[in-house]
């Protein structure tokens, strides 16, 4: 699955972007695309009296939103009113206001309420619809300094970029790039038509364009592309340094992932991309011109691993800020994650190394956000070997994959000396899928399924709704819990839990940041720290408790694999970078020990992918 936390954040930068395009006069419509493949649409019309009217929606997985909008502009160009309606992503109630009289703005949302006198001031909606950052771009760009302040918090500014010709149905036409900063971890481009209308929203995941006009995303992705590569390299040259003489660190307390101990007063001299030397303080010839780092009262520790990412380009920094060095793609459009791999493993942008699993599933309404959807076994053959080809070291099936594939896929992958793993099948249980040939299963909902083989659509938010209604009921002494533990210790076979994604759904609520992020998120930037105040799951009225009990079984969970001797890895499919540190301090309330816990998150998962000889 794709990160939820991390897509929440993806999300509130859309949603934090809401504020409506011109609309024409004519109803317009958008197709909306996941990964290539149709999955929803937006329509804008004008009322005559002025009213923008909007309803978006898209299908992920059974997830999505479904809203409509209205929308008033005042005479300056900034919302005068605003009503969005309809369900969110997890499918839980909007019902957001927004309005402005007498020098006064007032709004409500499901994470927010509060007023300001703030003027010029532009209302940045909670839920309203992507195409809305077309009207903040257009006051922005009237503005001086073309700067605007935001409500509730923040501010934007935007700046022209050289037009960019394209072409569709033997239509041709000039879309206008404008960079905006201030809203996301990185600048970002909205495309805006000659007239300074919305244009649409390319992307190489989701991609939402006027109807017609779909087969310019790929060109409008790669001008997206050159101008962040641009920027990437640039900070890759200003951040990034690796004297040639390499870098010596003294006086460190050095964690010892084998013994498990910190080892005080110690010297580790880096040359190139490898560990040259390391031992006590003065038994380390440090070579002339070396860079010196006086550790003295700190502890340093091999690079972290990640198990569990969907990266992004602002991913591979993002991770090396939080010192996780390694990281493993479970999910990606290939072409586009080939080239990142390259570019992050010659320096020339910065990321952790990377390994890479290919990732299946069937086709069908619920169908994970991939190309590769089989149905055959000459496809899924086909697929593996595909895989293998481009070296790729495991492959990942998903939910709505056919289980007669199963073992098909794993012994082709196993054949080529991959790894597989995954989500477990709708219609199959964990154990089934084990007898199939995993290695390792993804998330700790998927193991927990297990116990309620009559639970068989799992292709949709049923799989994490399941578990929050069921797990406080669980009883790790029972049969069931025993059997599969059992088989799983016998087989040898890996867990990669993901809590700090289900910690996010099950225990964070509206209006405030939940345990997950709480502790970066006042680093973040104003309107993207308020996609952390959505919450998780919709709790039904008077679950709270349930929820949170079922949360608190998903952590014992983990510890009883502990126990039992099962090899556990660090996954997050979250927040790069900081959600693993989350994703650490999880296991320790597990009843890992620490010491283990920083054994797992390095030399253990390096053991796992067979990487710890390196």
């Amino acid at each position: 699955m794709l990160g939820n936390a991390r897509r929440r954040l993806a999300a509130a930068v859309l949603v934090a972007l809401a504020v409506v395009a011109p609309a024409a006069a004519k109803p317009q419509r958008w197709s909306g695309r996941i990964m290539g493949n149709d999955a929803g649409f937006l329509t804008v019309e004008r009322e005559p009296d002025g009213t923008i009217r909007s309803h978006f929606e898209y299908n992920d997985r059974g997830r999505g939103p479904k809203v409509d909008s209205r929308l008033v502009l005042g005479a300056d160009g900034t919302p005068a009113s605003l009503t969005v309606d309809g369900n969110e992503y997890y499918k839980g109630p909007v019902a957001e206001r927004f309005s402005r009289e007498g020098g006064k703005a007032t709004w409500k949302n499901r994470a927010e309420q509060g007023e300001s006198t703030a003027t010029p001031a532009f209302y940045s909606s909670y839920d309203g619809p992507p195409n809305e950052i077309g009207y903040l771009v257009a006051v922005a760009a009237k503005a001086p300094g073309q700067r605007i302040a935001l409500l509730p918090t923040g501010s934007a500014t935007v700046r022209k970029l050289p037009e960019v010709e394209i072409a569709a149905g033997g239509k041709k036409k000039r879309v206008m790039p404008w960079e905006v900063v201030g809203l996301s971890l990185e600048p970002f481009i909205v495309w805006l038509e000659p007239d300074g209308s919305w244009f649409g929203s390319p992307g190489t995941w989701f991609a939402l364009l006027p109807a017609g006009w779909e087969g310019v995303n790929d060109q409008l992705v790669a001008v997206e592309k050159k101008a962040g590569d641009e920027r990437r390299l640039a900070l890759a040259k200003t951040l990034a340094k690796l004297p040639a003489t390499g870098i010596a660190f003294t006086g460190a307390g050095l964690f010892d992932a084998e013994a498990r101990v910190v080892r005080p007063g110690m010297t580790l001299l880096v040359v190139g991309d490898r560990i040259a030397a390391v031992g006590a303080d003065g038994t380390v010839a440090i070579p002339a011109g070396a860079e010196v780092v006086d550790a003295r009262g700190k502890t340093l520790i091999p690079g972290l691993w990640d198990m569990h990412q969907h990266f992004g380009d602002t991913d591979g920094i993002l991770d090396i800020a939080a010192g996780v060095t390694t990281g493993r793609d479970l999910a990606n459009d290939t072409d586009t994650m080939l080239a990142r791999k390259k570019s992050w493993d010659s320096g020339e942008t910065i990321g952790p190394r990377t390994l890479l699993a290919g990732f299946i599933d069937g086709p069908g309404p619920y169908a994970g956000p991939s190309k590769v959807l089989v149905s055959t076994p000459e496809e899924a053959i086909k697929a593996v070997d595909k895989y293998a080809e481009l070296g790729y070291v495991q492959i990942k099936m998903y939910s709505s994959l056919d289980p007669k594939l199963v073992p098909i896929i794993a012994k082709r992958a196993h054949e080529h000396g991959m790894r597989v793993s995954g989500h477990i099948p709708a219609t199959m249980i964990a154990e089934q899928a084990i007898a199939d040939g995993y290695d390792e299963v993804q998330h700790v909902n998927m193991l927990m399924l297990d116990l309620w083989p009559e639970v068989t659509e799992t292709r949709t938010p049923a799989r994490f709704i399941e578990v929050a209604e069921r797990a406080a009921d669980v009883d790790f002494k029972s049969p069931q819990v025993r059997k599969l533990i059992d088989l799983m210790r016998q087989r040898d076979i890996v867990s990669d839990p993901t809590l700090a994604t289900f910690e996010e759904l099950y225990m964070a609520r509206a209006g405030s940041v939940g345990p997950t992020y709480r502790a970066i998120a006042d680093r973040l930037p104003p309107q993207l720290r308020r996609g952390l105040l959505a919450g998780g799951l919709p709790v039904p009225e008077g679950k709270d408790e349930r929820y949170r009990a079922s949360w608190k079984k998903c952590i014992e969970l983990v510890g009883e694999l502990y126990k039992a001797g099962i090899r556990i890895v660090p996954g997050t499919d979250a927040f790069s970078g900081f959600a693993l540190h989350r994703e650490l301090e999880l296991y320790v309330d597990a009843g890992i020990p620490a010491p283990e816990v920083l054994r797992i998150a390095t030399l253990g998962a390096a053991q796992v992918m067979g990487k710890d000889g390196e």
